[in-house]
């Protein structure tokens, strides 16, 4: 047989390009993963299920001991730092910091593992790469790319002739990067730091240019460059990160080896919205994944895992996703429809070829979804499988099923009383697409229309 075929969009080139790993046996994959000073929100769910659907298509095309996926855990940043003294005041920091992380990262997990996900090959924490981070920063500085000022070290953006090729961005245009102010010790506005002095109040580590702590962006650099190499097969995130995150890590990889690539392919999400709205605090629709799994904050109910992962996958991962409950709805609908139709079929290595010829092309789950919503029995069961969608946990997550059914009856009930017939009939048709058959009568007492179904 000969190499699978596969199309991603490349953010760097901006086009469908048919991915050819670096090695076939050995492809490499580096996901940004949590900073842990706060629970995730359902944004965060986007990237952490579109690059699952990517791991396992991966596993499956080249085989699960060929494909190494890297998804890092970000456990020092100043916004761990104010959270570690908002919650825990007058407690010694790093006690306090270690409280804070540990909790945050648990939650992810937890979160991780509801959402159907798989544990990541490798999941390296910053805290435990600092000697790493310190030997590219020297690195750095050596090859004139990096200098000394007023007890930080930054990095030099115009010491790289194509700075800004990721974002698209020319270097004159550019803003100084994320968590760095403008300051007259910079060469230049758009250099960013690499290390930042610490002071008694502030976690630090030892180094050649005081005791300090990493800029943000080096930390997936040095990470990355540890476990995948300094050149490796695909690198993902959300569009927020293009600039100045993934811009920032390329010019310090590339720079630091002498490279033409950090990633041959940079593949991001589209951003997340909430029933039109932008997700915000102020308000008052920002959302947890907990929050959304274990409480009603979000319409009146908790919704399963696996209903979030359909819905976040029934938009594609590139375009921008409105958040509501309807889709939240359609998706519970087609887990149910799936439940039925999967019963207790056994899960086998007989996925369904259509299926992933569909995902083999920048990952187009709504064609997927098109083709897995025709089959049926053991190839629906594997196929889903293969997608993170456990047979056992869709019929769990199908539990809602006669609140679903009894919902979607009276809104036909509401519809037939406006002589709605082809709204009526089209929700008639889709219960019975989830194995619904209704009876309508009228009450014997009241001569109200009535509506009574049963499983087929």
């Amino acid at each position: 047989m000969g190499e699978p075929r596969l199309v991603l969009y490349n953010t760097l080139t901006r086009r469908k390009e048919e991915f050819r790993p670096i090695d076939p046996d050995n492809l490499r994959v580096y996901a940004c993963g949590p900073t842990v000073y706060d629970f995730a929100h359902i944004g965060n769910a986007r990237p952490l299920i579109v690059f699952d659907v990517l791991f396992r298509l991966l596993r499956h095309l080249y085989g699960a001991d060929h494909v190494t996926y890297v998804r890092n855990i970000t456990d020092v940043d100043d916004k761990i730092n104010a959270r570690a003294a908002r919650d825990y005041p007058g407690m010694e920091l790093n006690e306090a910091i270690a409280l804070v992380t540990g909790k945050t990262t648990d939650q992810y997990h937890a979160d991780a593992k509801a959402l159907g996900c798989l544990e990541p090959t490798i999941e390296p924490r910053a805290t435990d790469n600092i000697a790493q981070m310190q030997n590219m920063i020297s690195t750095l500085i050596a090859r004139g790319h990096a200098y000394e000022a007023a007890g930080e070290v930054l990095f030099d953006v115009t010491s790289m002739p194509d700075y800004g090729a990721l974002s698209n961005r020319k270097l004159e245009d550019q803003q100084a990067g994320a968590r760095v102010a403008v300051d007259e010790h910079k060469k230049n506005p758009g250099d960013f730091v690499l290390w930042k002095q610490s002071n008694d109040q502030e976690p630090g580590w030892p180094s050649p240019w005081g005791v300090g702590r990493p800029g943000w962006h080096l930390e997936c650099s040095a990470m990355s460059e540890r476990f995948l190499g300094e050149t490796f097969d695909i690198h993902g995130g959300g569009l927020d990160l293009i600039f100045p995150h993934h811009e920032n890590e390329i010019a310090q990889s590339r720079c630091a080896h002498g490279s033409q690539r950090m990633a041959n392919v940079w593949m991001h999400n589209g951003f997340l919205q909430v029933e039109g709205q932008k997700m915000s605090k102020s308000v008052g629709n920002f959302i947890t994944i907990h929050e959304l799994l274990a409480t009603d904050k979000f319409g009146g109910r908790s919704w399963p895992g696996e209903v979030l992962r359909l819905a976040m996958l029934m938009t594609h991962y590139r375009d921008p996703i409105d958040f509501s409950r309807r889709k939240l709805e359609e998706a519970e609908r087609l887990l149910a429809k799936f439940a039925r139709k999967v019963g207790e079929a056994p899960v086998t290595d007989n996925v369904d070829a259509e299926s992933v010829a569909f995902l083999s092309d920048d990952l187009n789950f709504s064609g997927a979804l098109a083709r897995i919503s025709a089959l049926e029995g053991e190839v629906l069961a594997s196929t889903l499988s293969m997608l993170g969608f456990s047979q056992y946990r869709i019929r769990d997550a199908a539990g809602m099923d006669e609140a679903i059914i009894a919902e979607r009856i009276a809104e036909r009930l509401a519809l037939i009383a406006r002589k709605d017939w082809t709204q009526a009939d089209a929700i008639r048709d889709e219960l019975a697409e989830m194995g619904v058959q209704l009876k309508d009568g009228k009450d014997p007492e009241t001569g109200e229309r009535v509506t009574d179904w049963e499983m087929r």
